[in-house]
């Protein structure tokens, strides 16, 4: 439905001359605001839904298949399929098939054939946390602090058809591979933007991309938020392999997968503590896992869930509904790989039932090769959480009986050694706690630090690094207003305070869900010397790592010409980080998935004078 067609849809209600099938859509319309109005025409200032504006960010597909399968199925019950398409169309202001000009062929600056050559040599930032590691920590950056004040926009590219900003860049052999929430997947020059091909998967993919051999070829291997694993020849954008990591209908995957010795190891993810509070739905048969796959063949290798038991029926709620626990325990953040002790860390979030499994909010070790359960370390016990169900004591239908801080983990677990050949897990926490563990020790606790308020917004959220000295945490604190926001820096052997820098204040109105603007939520970066850290009101700044003082800023949040033609504006900065290779830095602008911040839809590459 374009503008034109609302246009005239409200005039043909204003005058009385609806059509049978506009007046079913009027229908709809009546029934979207008196089931989803409440969460999503007027957010609440802590609430984690997406308002009106970011919903027209997205596809009428995307929105549709929350509708239909996604995690609006249960709100969704009794419409017909014409209304769940006029919902879809009208709330993004466009018709179904526009996402079709997201097509690499449809824009105007494609790149010059060329060889890809080989993509694992020269600069590169490849997957999630650059190493098996996950230590954000770029040494190889091409780029000093004395140069990084001198840091100018090089190029820009729009994401077609408003699509939001997604995922974070992976740069290698000279491209930049990005993916996008319509689910386009590009490959483009790093030198200047310009296009070499495009790949559509089933869904949103919001997952760094890993860069690696598939046999003969190189392939580029990521997931999407339907929780399908692809991988796709890297130089031509072909289909090599795809398979469904998990059955679950809400299941998703938001971590990158990690590639090692020729396994691709896949987080899984769900939304159903989203869906979990509707009376109608049967809460909660979820349970995160990690799935091994041979990386040139795509067949599974092995399957872990985080959860050991499935979940079974426990009682059923006031309107007859069956409930089962215990389910959560949720992978949000990329996976951890330690060679050297053949074990593979995840993180996890949440329990969905109450009591929470013992495994939710923890860092679990698997064996590398089998999968096996070898240790977890629990940091929040009893942490069971859905979405619209408070905290505390509750005896509404489905939330769980006593309802936790929701103080799970974005963070992937850092694997750092020490100078004295010490090895650390560092990681950050909703909580807004930083913490050590001990690898060598079934995860024993190191060290412990404060480094924010924490909520279920805020604290630290998407991603933390680490060099060889310090571990740097940015911290959110979305419910905190004009004081949201600040990045701390640690030492990594004790846990003592180094540094912490706060963003300057802004003017903030009780209430105001966008008061927050300051909100350090995304992934953060550090190269020799520097880091790098966003906030949601489309600032980054770049700090000096010997005191936090600030040594560079760009405000992303305005409106840009683009190397591909596409209309362009930036937003928030929050879920992915920028990323760091030969001498430039790549950042999305726009990512409002929270609730918090402005869309927007562009990739910005910037170099040196």
């Amino acid at each position: 439905m374009t503008r034109a067609s609302l246009v005239g849809f409200v005039a043909a209600v204003l005058v009385g001359t609806t059509s049978p099938v506009q007046a079913q859509a009027i229908q709809a319309l009546g029934v979207f605001e008196q089931r989803c109005g409440t969460c999503h025409t007027k957010p609440a200032a802590d609430s984690r839904a997406p308002d009106r504006d970011s919903l027209r960010q997205r596809t009428p597909e995307q929105i549709l298949d929350a509708l239909t399968t996604g995690s609006m199925k249960v709100n969704a019950e009794g419409l017909t399929d014409t209304q769940k398409r006029m919902i879809a169309e009208y709330i993004t202001e466009r018709p179904l098939g526009a996402a079709l000009a997201g097509q690499a062929s449809a824009m105007p600056n494609r790149c010059a054939v060329r060889p890809l050559g080989d993509p694992l040599t020269g600069p590169a930032w490849n997957g999630w946390g650059v190493d098996a590691g996950n230590s954000r920590y770029q040494p190889a950056a091409g780029l000093t602090p004395a140069q990084v004040p001198t840091l100018k926009l090089k190029w820009a590219f729009g994401f077609p058809n408003g699509s939001s900003a997604y995922g974070q860049p992976t740069i290698a052999g000279g491209r930049v591979f990005v993916g996008s929430d319509n689910g386009f997947v590009y490959a483009l020059g790093s030198a200047n933007g310009c296009v070499y091909w495009s790949f559509q998967a089933k869904g949103g993919v919001r997952t760094a991309i890993s860069i690696g051999k598939a046999g003969s070829r190189y392939a580029a291997y990521f997931s999407d938020v339907k929780a399908n694993v692809y991988a796709i020849d890297a130089e031509t954008g072909a289909m090599l392999w795809t398979r469904s990591a998990e059955s679950h209908p809400l299941a998703r995957v938001t971590g990158a997968p990690a590639l090692y010795n020729g396994r691709l190891y896949v987080p899984v993810a769900s939304f159903e503590e989203g869906s979990g509070p509707n009376p109608k739905y049967e809460c909660c048969t979820f349970r995160g896992s990690v799935v091994a796959y041979d990386a040139s063949s795509g067949e599974q290798v092995w399957k872990t869930y985080t959860i050991a038991e499935k979940p079974k029926p426990t009682k059923k709620n006031s309107i007859g509904t069956q409930m089962y626990g215990a389910a959560g325990a949720a992978i949000w953040s990329a996976p951890t790989i330690d060679a050297k002790r053949g074990v593979i860390y995840v993180a996890t979030g949440d329990a969905y039932t109450f009591p929470a499994a013992d495994t939710s909010d923890a860092v679990m070790a698997f064996d590398l090769k089998t999968g096996f359960p070898k240790w977890t370390h629990q940091f929040t016990p009893n942490d069971a959480f859905l979405v619209g169900c408070g905290s505390g004591p509750s005896t509404r239908d489905n939330c769980p009986d006593t309802v936790g801080p929701d103080f799970d983990f974005g963070n992937s677990p850092i694997l750092r050694t020490l100078p004295n050949g010490k090895s650390l897990l560092v990681i950050g926490q909703k909580s807004g706690a930083a913490w050590a563990i001990d690898p060598d020790k079934e995860g024993a606790l190191v060290w412990e630090r404060k480094v924010g308020k924490g909520s279920a917004l805020g604290g630290v959220e998407w991603g933390s690094a680490a060099d060889d000295r310090y571990g740097y945490f940015a911290t959110a604190d979305a419910q905190a207003g004009a004081s949201a926001g600040g990045l701390s820096a640690l030492n990594l052997a004790t846990g003592e305070e180094v540094w912490h820098a706060t963003p300057p204040p802004v003017d903030c109105k009780a209430g105001d869900r966008n008061c927050a603007v300051q909100a350090q939520s995304a992934a953060i970066t550090v190269i020799p010397g520097v880091v790098f850290s966003g906030a949601t009101n489309g600032m980054m700044r770049a700090y000096s790592t010997a005191d936090g003082k600030v040594l560079w800023e760009f405000d992303t949040a305005h409106e840009y010409t683009t190397a591909n033609g596409v209309a362009a504006k930036g937003g928030s900065l929050n879920g992915p980080g920028p990323v760091v290779a030969g001498g430039m830095l790549f950042m999305n602008s726009g990512y409002a998935y929270l609730g918090f911040g402005a869309p927007g839809n562009v990739l910005l590459a910037f170099g040196i004078e």
